[in-house]
């Protein structure tokens, strides 16, 4: 089932977004074994993206061959597990993460690919720069020699007026365009879960993060394994 739901979707989005643009599918795994990523994997997906530091860690030696996303909320405290191991960060959501990141990645000598996160909807639940504040956030983040911001995240509400939805993502494609003049490899839109990848496909998006649509109903979380805290 996985490989053929992998299959499905990557003929559908062969043909790009209405702006002449390649869709990037990224297979969200939280809750995933390995077993089942690699099976997406050899069906076609080239890129994987993790919620949690825990899981990220515990499948990486498991599953390869990819672009490895971290796509969930970043605490600070667990940045050092990712340096030098992602291909993107999509939830650059505040300075406070951006400092910690610029610190670990400086140290490295590694330069973090990341996406400016965006609170489309002025959701409490959710974080990310307010949208009024997203193109001033994005200049200082030219203070961060180690942070090269490559685009744009976002995560639409739940919610069936489909109007209202449009709206919010053609707000969103506005803003990326914006943002992206005189910007070198600022070319991410990541935009589109899997009850909603089609409309902000329609609108703009050229990355989606699809999970349930690729593996089926997410399973109940993966129990702890060796996993520290430790710098």
């Amino acid at each position: 089932m996985i490989a053929e739901n992998v299959k499905k979707v990557l003929a559908e989005i062969a043909g790009g977004n209405p702006f002449g643009e390649k869709i990037t599918l990224v297979a969200a795994t939280k809750t995933r074994t390995p077993d089942e990523i690699n099976e997406a994997v050899a069906a076609g997906v080239t890129d994987t993206g993790e919620n949690k530091v825990q899981e990220f860690t515990e499948k990486y030696a498991a599953v390869q061959g990819v672009n490895r996303h971290f796509i969930g909320h970043l605490q600070t405290n667990k940045v050092k597990y990712l340096i030098g191991k992602t291909h993107l960060i999509h939830s650059l959501d505040r300075f406070e993460l951006a400092e910690e990141i610029e610190k670990r990645a400086a140290k490295a000598e590694w330069t973090a690919d990341c996406l400016l996160e965006v609170n489309i909807g002025c959701e409490l639940s959710k974080s990310g720069f307010a949208l009024e504040e997203a193109e001033d956030a994005c200049k200082k983040m030219r203070l961060y020699p180690h942070i090269r911001v490559r685009g744009l995240m976002a995560m639409l509400p739940l919610t069936d007026d489909t109007a209202k939805l449009t709206a919010l993502c053609k707000e969103m494609r506005a803003l990326y365009d914006l943002l992206r003049e005189g910007r070198e490899n600022f070319d991410r839109l990541s935009m589109g879960m899997s009850g909603d990848w089609r409309l902000c496909v329609a609108n703009g998006s050229n990355m989606i993060r699809l999970g349930t649509a690729l593996f089926g109903p997410r399973r109940t979380p993966l129990p702890p394994q060796n996993f520290t805290a430790e710098a």
